[in-house]
């Protein structure tokens, strides 16, 4: 029986060795090579492209959050479009009129977002 996991050990056990292995090697090239120096840019905290705050607790603007949702909102929905376009030969027309109703849904909201000026950077 534990004969049929011998394989299961075995890749477990070379994954470990070259994650190990890998992992030695790349912190003794970086030393090596002098990737391991620190200065004040490289220790200086950042944050999404504004300064850094002396307060964790400070109010800083959203529009950074709210463009990363909005990118991933869209992108999701763009993807759905993929599987739809290479099955669009063997689909009926209701699967066409349902893409058609969400891509209407798309363009509705993206007007929305835009007249909203959610896309406005200044």
């Amino acid at each position: 029986m534990l004969a049929n996991y011998f394989p299961i050990f075995i890749f477990i056990f070379v994954g470990l060795v070259m994650g190990i292995v890998l992992l030695g090697l790349g912190l003794g090239l970086g030393k090596l090579m002098g990737h391991a120096r620190k200065d004040s840019e490289k220790q200086s905290p950042y944050e999404c492209g504004f300064e850094a705050f002396e307060d964790a607790r400070m109010k800083f603007d959203v529009r950074y959050y709210l463009i990363a949702i909005l990118f991933i909102i869209f992108d999701l929905e763009i993807a759905f479009l993929i599987p739809w376009a290479v099955a669009l030969d063997s689909i009926s027309m209701a699967g066409f009129w349902s893409m058609m109703i969400f891509i209407t849904e798309l363009v509705v909201g993206f007007i929305y977002v835009w007249r909203k000026g959610a896309l406005e950077w200044e």
